[in-house]
């Protein structure tokens, strides 16, 4: 272990960490305080990112990256990117169109809820990629600079303890930026669950809008591939994060536009 985590690397860590769990805690409080949403759909939200991203999507990783076919799909980016993107999307949204269409079903009245719904999913997703990441990054840096490195490579050995020790040097050589950087992308991350839950929330809510439920799966096929692509043709951390938060804003100007005409024919 060569060098300490620059003081400034822990303090944007901590500033994200702020991020990833007070943006769904202010969400929540907005969209029920000011908007009178109801708070069952932030917590199904919560439930159906649990559920269907990260145990089953996550339990289907294990079965197929862990294959033959995983290996294949491993080797070859494009491959990678198109089964990323498309696992993340059926899964995703599917759980979106699902909870639209039970549990929620009686919600429908009050179309913030989806907006809501948004807030929960995102926001837990936040929670878990972010919040936790960097209090565990935060606790890492701390015993890296106090020399206390032991306690976490004391007890492991072979490719454990070479996966322990290179994520140890990362944190300290990581620029400090970059550790800001996570919270910002995830805003944008927050932005883009809420809008997709619209257009799923649309397409679960009036038959002639169906076809919102794929083109939710497909725009987030197409932001999850790209986050897989451009890293692997060289692209920069910023320029990537800039296309990512330009197909977040894209995709809520597409959510308005539902969300309005949704309104005019309704009134």
């Amino acid at each position: 272990m060569n060098g300490t985590v620059p003081s400034l690397s822990i303090v944007f860590m901590a500033v994200s960490c702020l991020i990833g769990f007070a943006l769904p805690v202010a969400l929540l409080l907005y969209f029920r305080i000011r908007k009178k949403a109801d708070i069952l759909p932030f917590f199904t939200g919560c439930a159906v990112m649990l559920i269907f991203a990260l145990i089953l999507e996550a339990a289907v990783h294990r079965i197929i990256l862990s294959s033959t076919a995983g290996a294949v799909i491993q080797g070859n980016i494009w491959l990678y990117a198109f089964y990323g993107g498309i696992m993340a999307g059926l899964f995703e949204e599917t759980g979106r169109f699902l909870a639209f269409k039970t549990v929620l079903k009686r919600r429908q009245n009050k179309d913030i809820n989806a907006l809501m719904y948004g807030a929960g999913h995102g926001g837990f997703e936040a929670v878990v990629v972010l919040g936790i990441a960097m209090i565990n990054n935060i606790i890492w840096s701390v015993l890296i600079n106090s020399g206390n490195t032991g306690l976490l490579t004391g007890t492991v050995s072979g490719e454990l303890l070479t996966q322990v020790e290179n994520s140890l040097q990362q944190l300290v050589s990581t620029e400090p930026w970059m550790f800001l950087l996570g919270g910002i992308e995830r805003i944008f991350a927050v932005i883009l669950q809420i809008a997709l839950s619209v257009l799923v929330w649309f397409a679960a809510k009036n038959r002639k809008r169906i076809l919102l439920y794929p083109a939710a799966i497909l725009i987030h096929f197409a932001v999850d591939a790209v986050t897989v692509l451009l890293p692997g043709m060289g692209v920069s951390t910023i320029a990537l994060e800039t296309v990512i938060g330009a197909l977040a804003v894209l995709t809520a100007v597409l959510a308005k536009s539902v969300w309005n005409r949704e309104k005019r024919e309704n009134n």
